[in-house]
């Protein structure tokens, strides 16, 4: 069986939450949040962490708006994937991550892992539940 080296990014102006997976494709898990400052220094980061990793591929949340268009946000964060898959030579597959975030702070809540100071938490947990979403498609597909 092939192992599935994915990392799960949650793309945010001021942190990027990344979340990794066991090589069965099983469970997803909140890994870290960076702080992002430059567009190299977030390369540099991600980079080390790929490397560990032995990561494959990215999984990017793509915020769509309620209503399922691609709004300033999603653009936002499509630009900076095709920089970011450009920059690390690994391709990207986008989740629908309406609400993940929300989804995040309350699973957070019930495992008493969070107060409202936390934001690198949260970010890092929708990476999971964005990684975590792709990973269930895939088994099911």
């Amino acid at each position: 069986m092939k192992r599935i080296l994915a990392l799960g990014l949650d793309v945010g102006q001021k942190r990027l939450g990344i979340a990794g997976c066991d090589g069965t494709g099983l469970i997803a898990t909140a890994l870290t949040t960076i702080k992002r400052s430059s567009f190299q220094q977030d390369v540099a980061k991600l980079k080390e962490i790929i490397v560990e990793r032995q990561v494959e591929i990215l999984v990017i949340g793509l915020p769509y708006s309620m209503d399922g268009s691609i709004g300033f946000q999603a653009k936002q964060v499509q630009k900076f994937a095709q920089r970011i898959s450009q920059a690390l030579q690994l391709p990207v597959e986008y989740v629908d991550e309406r609400l993940t975030s929300v989804e995040a702070e309350a699973q957070l809540k019930t495992q008493k892992r969070f107060s409202s100071f936390q934001k690198e938490l949260i970010d890092a947990q929708a990476a999971a539940i964005i990684l975590q979403q792709w990973l269930d498609e895939r088994r099911q597909n």
